[in-house]
């Protein structure tokens, strides 16, 4: 009951101050100021601009511009701090500089207001660089109280769902996405420099190919024909190498229906290139000197560190087969494998799952997921894959089994993927004949035949190399963000209970009615409830003591591929940011709808294989049967609780 009243203390409190911010805009219109009525405002310098250049505008006018963040008012004097693009500055507000009338409008702003100042530039007797005010105009009147007045943003569900406040409380965020458009800028002034045209292609497509991967389906009305959200650039770019067009590529958004986690997205951002006359071999050239470059002209350096580890785009990247690496990192010499039934002993042996229809090359590639992907920290090129999950790459001619494909590894991630590119139009239809039959068995991101890119193969494609860069994993790596979340202003998130569906905003306290009376809390009905009994067996003190409950931040969820009821979290305990749990409760939640909660869990478990994958722990629900049907909830907690708070 106590908790009860101090929140609605907290939404009274908030609601008396939403509305005297209204109250104030409301006497500005009447006396004619109305700050919504101003449409421009002339700024000659930002913050870091005159901290950075201080001499230059030591004693100068300066007109900045930006939101206020703090306010300090001592009398006849104040001072303020304005946060703009670059930064924040301080200023100091005299009553005798801008006039009695304007101070006193300058003490009723708000923190959150956006101000123009216009003022000399000055050092205060503690050394900060300010700016003395001569002008102080509000811009525009904040109607909404900034998160860290009440209660801080800390939960990074509503950080997602809220970027725009995201940004103004957080410069670090602010500075990612400073940093991604930079990183997206230099790879276009690499590739452009290097003779390549940046080209668009389209997003509405009859065949979503290019990729393994379940598209978005939509119904094109103007000429009644179902069309799909492209999942890659690939067919459309190299139509455009078989027109002539030598060197292209295309940075844009694709789209594909899968699950949300730390490394994925169903909307995001894709680099493909292609280039003629050169094989696999080029790109791998092409991509390293990129990586390294792009790096150099961001961050001033190619040798970074990425969660706490550092990472040397300097050096030589490595170059090894997948073959190889399964036997560097594992010790199983796949080339003994000759059959597709030798390949399905050796996954049994090893306990890595597989479909019936999977062939030897696809056994190669779940061993690989499974043993070698853990350890490609450092850059590493991981060349010839196996054919049968390379449909649209050219065969290696001594070994036709493998083709002349490669993926770019750096922090476990996969961060590039490149072919010789296929060029053989009868060999381009057996391949599709081949997904078309994977497709028929059920498999959802098989391709479908192509007609019109095989016609553009029968007229004649050169030997062409190419690769496909995700964007939003190069800029985790560059910028050390740990979620894809992390770099995507907007990403993808489920819509909320009890919210407006339309935007996902929950109405804020000044849209609310005012509470006369308190509200009747939900009634639950149990009555069908049924719990299991408690246990008559007594555990002692000491043993259970030994057991490590802690919070536990949910930061992804995705479902165990191959699994109908195993979920895969990955969890902040307070000291790591990647540890792993899975549990089978997967009939009850959507993943996406995990993230971002703080759950409870026991973090000194002994680790235990789960589908191939090691289960750090264990995350509590309650469970119960109602109506003979077992019931489950997640234990979830106030999320203002820290990663690592320990249950006692």
């Amino acid at each position: 009951m106590g908790e009860q009243k101090r929140q609605n203390q907290a939404e009274q409190d908030i609601n008396h101050v939403l509305k005297a911010r209204r109250d104030k805009l409301a006497e500005l219109q009447e006396a004619g100021k109305d700050p919504f009525q101003i449409t421009k405002y002339d700024v000659t310098a930002h913050s870091l601009d005159i901290k950075e250049n201080y001499e230059q505008w030591e004693g100068k006018d300066a007109a900045v511009a930006g939101r206020m963040m703090f306010k300090r008012v001592m009398g006849k004097a104040s001072f303020c701090n304005i946060q703009d693009l670059k930064g924040n500055i301080q200023v100091y507000v005299a009553r005798d500089s801008i006039g009695e009338e304007p101070y006193k409008e300058f003490k009723k702003m708000d923190i959150g207001d956006i101000v123009g100042i216009k003022g000399k530039a000055f050092t205060t007797k503690t050394g900060e660089i300010s700016i003395h005010a001569d002008e102080v105009t509000l811009l525009t009147k904040s109607l909404q109280v900034l998160p860290e007045k009440f209660h801080g943003l800390t939960d990074t569900d509503i950080r997602y769902r809220q970027r725009y406040v995201d940004l103004i409380m957080n410069p670090e965020v602010r500075d990612t996405f400073i940093k991604r458009s930079q990183i997206i800028r230099e790879i276009r002034n690499h590739l452009d420099a290097q003779g390549f045209m940046e080209v668009e292609t389209p997003m509405l497509v009859s065949n979503a190919g290019g990729a393994a991967a379940r598209p978005f389906e939509t119904h094109y009305n103007a000429l009644d024909e179902d069309v799909k959200l492209r999942i890659s650039l690939e067919l459309y770019l190299k139509r455009l190498i078989v027109g002539g067009l030598e060197r292209v590529y295309e940075i844009g958004r694709v789209f594909r229906n899968e699950g949300v986690d730390t490394r994925h997205n169903p909307e995001f951002t894709l680099l493909e290139l292609y280039q003629a006359f050169t094989d696999y071999h080029g790109m791998m050239d092409l991509v390293e000197n990129l990586f390294r470059q792009v790096a150099k002209k961001v961050l001033g350096t190619a040798v970074i560190s990425y969660n706490g580890v550092k990472i040397d785009l300097e050096k030589p990247f490595e170059r090894i087969s997948m073959v190889e690496a399964l036997k560097k990192y594992k010790g199983i010499d796949f080339t003994k494998i000759k059959t597709d039934e030798e390949a399905k002993a050796l996954a049994d042996q090893y306990e890595v799952q597989y479909e019936a229809h999977h062939k030897k090359g696809d056994i190669l590639s779940l061993l690989f997921e499974e043993f070698v992907e853990e350890n490609l920290v450092q850059p590493t090129f991981i060349i010839d894959h196996p054919v049968e999950i390379s449909p649209l790459t050219k065969r290696k001619p001594e070994n036709p089994d493998y083709t002349e494909r490669f993926e770019l590894f750096i922090t476990c991630r996969e961060m590039a993927n490149a072919y010789s590119e296929l060029n053989d139009p009868i060999d381009q239809r057996a391949r599709f004949e081949a997904q078309e039959m994977l497709a028929a068995a059920g498999d959802e991101e098989a391709n479908h035949t192509d007609e019109d890119f095989l016609n553009a193969l029968m007229i004649g494609m050169p030997p062409t190399g190419g690769i496909g860069i995700g964007i939003d994993r190069f800029v985790m790596l560059l910028t050390d963000s740990y979620a894809i979340r992390d770099v995507l202003l907007f990403p993808t998130m489920k819509s909320l209970d009890g919210v407006n569906k339309k935007n996902d905003v929950k109405k804020s306290a000044s849209e609310a009615p005012e509470k006369s009376v308190e509200e009747a809390p939900e009634k639950i009905d149990f009555s069908n409830v049924k719990i299991e009994p408690i246990f008559e067996e007594m555990v002692d003190f000491d043993t259970f003591a030994k057991s490590d409950f802690r919070a536990v931040k949910i930061l992804a969820c995705e479902a165990v591929p191959k699994s109908k009821k195993l979920l895969k979290f990955t969890l902040d305990d307070g000291e790591r940011k990647d540890r792993m749990i899975l549990s089978g409760i997967q009939e009850y939640y959507e993943p996406e709808e995990l993230v971002g909660k703080t759950a409870i869990a026991i973090v000194n478990l002994p680790p235990r294989k789960m589908m191939g994958i090691d289960s750090e722990g264990m995350l509590i629900s309650a469970v119960h049967e109602e109506d003979g049907r077992e019931g489950l909830n997640l234990l979830m907690v106030d999320n203002h609780i820290p990663a690592g708070a320990k249950l006692y």
